[in-house]
């Protein structure tokens, strides 16, 4: 429990957050380092600010820097943890251990432990802890997402769809977790499911370039065309650099004809983007 003065901080700092406002939060936090240059909690959420600002660099300092402090709140210990896992470091795993061993009631530390020793290749533990995370907070759709992750990696794909299905129905405008499960359900043959869900999660995901060229592949793959350019110029707007390149290949394809689309689906695009978006951490 952080002493009054810090608690006083951190109020302040929770408010700019809730407002969206990162910028104000980071800065906020900064000037509180002066005072109070090894306190874990200023340390740990101004790394939370930086890295919702994409100043990744700065903020995996900072998070290093607080587990450096060796903290003994199960919160901080797992949201420095799961950033700096984050980076393949090897502190990680110690501090979302120790927070899940503090503190084995709270759901964040066993779903976020569990999500690494899934993507390290723990699947068997992963899926522990996991399951005791959905058992203790069953209606929240990021526990959900990662017991479908791990049901996934463990070869458990009826069992993955099922959890990624459940963590739409609780957040039904989670675009990723539609981009994920329309991909796996892809992989699986459901093609006609897929394609509904895959738009659904480019609509979601506006400013996602893969998921409007995974859209318009699946639904030009059975005959939607129209929908399927639309994609392809939705991703057309907001591409850059090698992004262009791909869009004019995605639209080649669609031109061809449906075959043509699943092709490019099933054996181009479709695998790489989900193997990246399944080991994304949390």
């Amino acid at each position: 429990m952080p002493d009054a003065s810090v608690r006083v901080v951190l109020a302040q700092a929770h408010s700019y957050g809730d407002e969206g406002d990162f910028a104000g939060m980071a800065e906020h936090l900064s000037a509180a380092l002066v005072d109070h240059p090894d306190n874990p909690y200023v340390l740990c959420w101004l790394g939370v600010a930086e890295r919702e600002l994409g100043l990744d660099s700065r903020a995996y300092q900072h998070f290093r820097a607080c587990l450096a402090t060796r903290p003994s709140d199960p919160h901080v210990l797992a949201t420095a943890g799961n950033a700096v896992a984050a980076l393949d470091d090897p502190g990680a795993e110690g501090a979302l251990r120790t927070a899940t061993l503090l503190a084995p009631e709270l759901p964040l530390t066993r779903w976020l432990y569990g999500a690494w020793l899934a993507r390290e290749g723990m699947i068997d533990d992963g899926l522990r802890e996991l399951g005791a995370a959905r058992d203790l907070d069953p209606h929240d759709p990021a526990i959900r997402f990662e017991l479908g992750v791990a049901l996934y990696l463990a070869g458990r794909r009826e069992a993955a769809i099922d959890e990624l299905y459940r963590a739409i129905d609780l957040s039904p405008r989670d675009g990723w977790t539609h981009v994920v499960l329309g991909l796996i359900l892809s992989e699986d043959g459901y093609g006609e499911e897929a394609a509904g869900v895959l738009e659904r999660g480019a609509r979601l995901r506006p400013e996602d370039v893969d998921a409007q060229l995974l859209a318009g592949l699946a639904t030009a793959a059975f005959g939607a065309d129209a929908c399927a350019l639309e994609m392809v110029e939705c991703a057309r707007q907001i591409a850059e650099g090698a992004d262009r390149a791909l869009v004019d290949e995605v639209e080649r394809r669609i031109e061809e004809g449906p075959e043509e689309a699943a092709a490019g689906l099933a054996e181009q695009i479709g695998p790489i983007v989900l193997r990246e978006r399944i080991m994304m951490r949390p």
